[in-house]
């Protein structure tokens, strides 16, 4: 057999006894994950700090309205002011979801701080220019609808160094229900979220 026939069975059987050994990927239960906790912000973290806000804001009563109806909420500016890349919708995604199953409040995406959200509700009324539409079908002026509601916060992130060498993480969740029309702030809420670990463990 030749050197490089020789070279390239080595290389295989390397290859297969590498892959064998390997760790096998496991798939999380997200209902019960009692993996190894991280410095940084998972998704655990997540929607821990959203099932907290979501509760205070249902027991404050905030979200009450007189009539029976539901407020209609805009989303603001959630800041990232954490060391990590997060996207602050994945904390924002789950806060929407939970409001909008308990009846109190529906979600508009046709008004955003950075524009809307979902365009499309602006782009279909320039159809109303086209003869190749059936008008009817059209929407009419003056159909959307303006929030009651505006939510906004922040995600901050403070590092601790400890006597004995390790480091102290936390993390603060701050959020605001403001009014509208008045620019009252009708709740407020902050969750914590502290990890300690070993002071050469990144958090980011």
């Amino acid at each position: 057999m030749k050197r490089s026939q020789i070279a390239a069975v080595l290389m295989a059987a390397a290859i297969t006894l590498m892959t064998g050994c390997a760790d096998k990927t496991e798939r999380i239960d997200i209902n019960n994950d009692e993996g190894a906790q991280v410095m940084g912000l998972d998704y655990r973290d997540f929607n821990q700090a959203a099932a907290d806000a979501v509760q205070s804001m249902l027991k404050s009563g905030a979200l009450d309205k007189k009539s029976g109806d539901r407020y209609v909420l805009a989303i603001s500016r959630i800041t990232n002011d954490t060391m990590q890349h997060i996207d602050t919708d994945q904390l924002i995604k789950k806060i929407r979801i939970e409001l909008l199953r308990s009846g109190k409040v529906v979600v508009t995406t046709a008004v955003g701080i950075d524009g809307a959200e979902d365009k499309m509700a602006k782009e279909a009324r320039k159809l109303r220019e086209d003869a190749e539409f059936n008008q009817r079908t059209v929407q009419e002026e003056g159909q959307l609808i303006a929030p009651d509601m505006s939510l906004s916060g922040k995600i901050i992130q403070r590092n601790v160094k400890m006597d004995d060498g390790k480091q102290q993480v936390e993390y603060y969740f701050m959020l605001s229900l403001t009014e509208i029309k008045t620019g009252l702030a009708w709740w407020e809420g902050e969750t914590v979220i502290g990890k300690r670990g070993s002071g050469k463990s990144v958090s980011w």
